[in-house]
């Protein structure tokens, strides 16, 4: 059985499709929103997914959603993705085939030019290079290995480089699939200082300091 885990926070303009894509393969989708105010509550209602509503931040809402999952095998996905039209067999193929480890999916963003370009490729290099794919790669992990690693933390920033780290590369697997993700941040914030601001965030990160004092500065 496969659960589909989705984040939410005011996500009524990205959450038909990605519930368009995912519900009639997976046998169980569970929307997890952090008390939206637009329409992304009434959305998930009509369409008969399992809700899980909460305090907002995504290590909070992936944790809650998995807890709620009856699913073997979950796969998280971030509300404004969209999967390759062959993604319902490059997933069954991975169970299949690698049952002891996790997945996650190639990234191209849904933006045409140069930028969004050099930003795709940057991120096949750190996933391979450094073993570090973000969440809005999707991660596909059993709920064996899920629960042996100690499942998603509940911090608001950096709770996708905890699991993957936890994971180490020997226990993930880049699927042969690209998903298209959103360049609105990039587009608002900039494609330089985008990257930028975010892996000094992650060196602090990783240096040891705590996923609340960075949040202040991401969120700024």
């Amino acid at each position: 059985m496969l659960s589909v885990i989705i984040p939410t926070l005011n996500a009524a303009h990205h959450l038909p499709h990605i519930l368009a894509q995912v519900q009639n393969v997976a046998e169980e989708c569970i929307v997890s929103d952090g008390i939206s105010d637009d329409e992304t509550l009434a959305i998930a209602i009509s369409s008969n997914t399992r809700l899980a509503v909460g305090c907002k931040g995504r290590g909070w809402q992936l944790a809650r959603g998995a807890k709620w999952a009856r699913g073997e095998w979950l796969l998280f996905i971030h509300a404004d993705t969209v999967l390759p039209d062959n993604w319902e067999h490059v997933v069954k193929t991975h169970i299949k085939a690698h049952p002891d480890k996790a997945a996650f999916f190639r990234y191209q963003q849904n933006a045409k030019g140069v930028w969004p370009k050099i930003v795709s490729i940057l991120v096949g290099v750190r996933c391979r290079v450094f073993a570090l794919p973000y969440g809005d790669q999707t991660l596909l992990i059993s709920r064996t290995l899920y629960s042996e690693i100690g499942g998603y933390p509940d911090w608001d920033l950096f709770e996708d480089v905890h699991i993957v780290r936890a994971l180490g590369r020997k226990r993930l697997h880049q699927l042969p699939a690209t998903i298209l993700t959103s360049a609105v941040n990039y587009q608002n914030n900039g494609y330089i200082k985008t990257p930028m601001r975010n892996m000094i965030l992650l060196v602090r990160f990783l240096l040891g300091t705590s996923p609340e004092k960075l949040k202040e500065r991401y969120y700024k």
